[in-house]
């Protein structure tokens, strides 16, 4: 049988996080919450999920901070980041393309169908 990932989803609105995580668990991932960057951090290096779905405006670090942080760590180094968030600013996303994250998605501009085919695609890989 094959073993169940896991997603942790850093997310600071809850209706969006509370979407992400019904989604995703419906489709038998085992989902991990943080509600910041800083939280987000800490159980991405206690957990080493498979993926992580993270926004880029949070309080107490944002997510360009935290990808960048994670990337310090041994295993951080090649953790799967997909970008979820509403920031088009190019100099963020060009910051967050810097800290090697996998894939940046606009929220406004994804489904949950498409950010659900986008996750198995990533874990597949």
């Amino acid at each position: 049988m094959e073993d169940k990932k896991t997603i942790l989803i850093v997310e600071d609105e809850k209706s969006i996080s509370g979407a992400l995580s019904d989604k995703l668990n419906n489709e038998g991932y085992t989902i991990l919450q943080a509600k910041n960057g800083e939280e987000g951090l800490k159980i991405a290096l206690k957990e080493h999920p498979d993926l992580m779905l993270v926004d880029i405006l949070m309080p107490k670090m944002d997510g360009i901070k935290m990808a960048k942080e994670l990337r310090k760590d041994i295993w951080g180094k090649t953790a799967k980041i997909i970008i979820l968030t509403n920031v088009t600013d190019l100099n963020q996303v060009q910051e967050v393309m810097d800290s090697e994250v996998f894939e940046y998605l606009t929220k406004s501009n994804v489904t949950l169908e498409y950010l659900t085919n986008k996750v198995k695609d990533f874990l597949n890989r």
